[in-house]
């Protein structure tokens, strides 16, 4: 095999000699599972971005179902308060990568938009009470649009809660744990044990039939 080597000369030579030292260096990582952390990483970062589009796709029904409802002019001021408020909080908070290794920031986070939710689900409620509301075509439409926002929210949130517990899983088992230690793998934040299986399933909200 020298002779081919020798034959080599300049940026031929060393990326042959390049090739040549990763190749031996590589399989090691590939048996102990770091093609498997660089697939899974990627799977837990999309399902958390599609979590934050449909958070982003909620909030942004929320001013027109807001300016929808102010219509009825005898609407509770305090539901109303309420949804405006918590949309505040709920964008206010700054998400960034590093959330995803903060427990008490992911925390604070579902907090803001379990918040938003409660309050969002009290308004459809409270507008069972106004026949002309109910009656309204643009309000009507709203209601399905976030109906089925808050279906996709639940589906996102699941498939999140999946993929963290799949990369977890391979973060500490053996001996994946040792490629997780050298290569600085960290456990990734999931929503709360406690509210990790209510997230997984839709609200269940009463929207009512329009008209009724």
């Amino acid at each position: 095999m020298s002779a081919p080597v020798d034959a080599l000369r300049g940026p031929s030579r060393r990326r042959w000699l390049a090739w040549a030292l990763a190749v031996p260096a590589a399989a090691p990582l590939a048996g102990c599972g770091y093609n498997e952390f660089q697939r899974l990483d990627e799977e837990v970062n999309a399902a958390w971005a599609e979590v934050l589009n449909q958070y982003q796709r909620r909030a942004d029904l929320v001013p027109n179902l807001v300016a929808t409802v102010q219509g009825e002019a005898n609407f509770e001021r305090e539901t109303l308060t309420r949804v405006i408020e918590a949309r505040a909080r709920a964008t206010a908070i700054q998400v960034t990568p590093e959330m995803l290794q903060d427990p008490q920031a992911l925390q604070r986070f579902q907090a803001a938009q379990g918040e938003l939710g409660g309050a969002l689900a009290r308004l459809l409620v409270v507008a069972e009470q106004y026949p002309n509301l109910k009656a309204n075509q643009a309000f009507a439409d709203l209601r399905v649009q976030l109906e089925g926002t808050e279906n996709r929210i639940a589906v996102a949130r699941n498939r999140y809660i999946q993929a963290v517990q799949r990369y977890n899983t391979l973060v500490r088992s053996f001996p994946t744990n040792l490629t997780a230690m050298v290569l600085g793998y960290q456990p990734k934040a999931g929503f709360a044990p406690g509210n990790a299986a209510e997230l997984a399933q839709p609200p269940k909200v009463d929207f009512g039939t329009p008209g009724r």
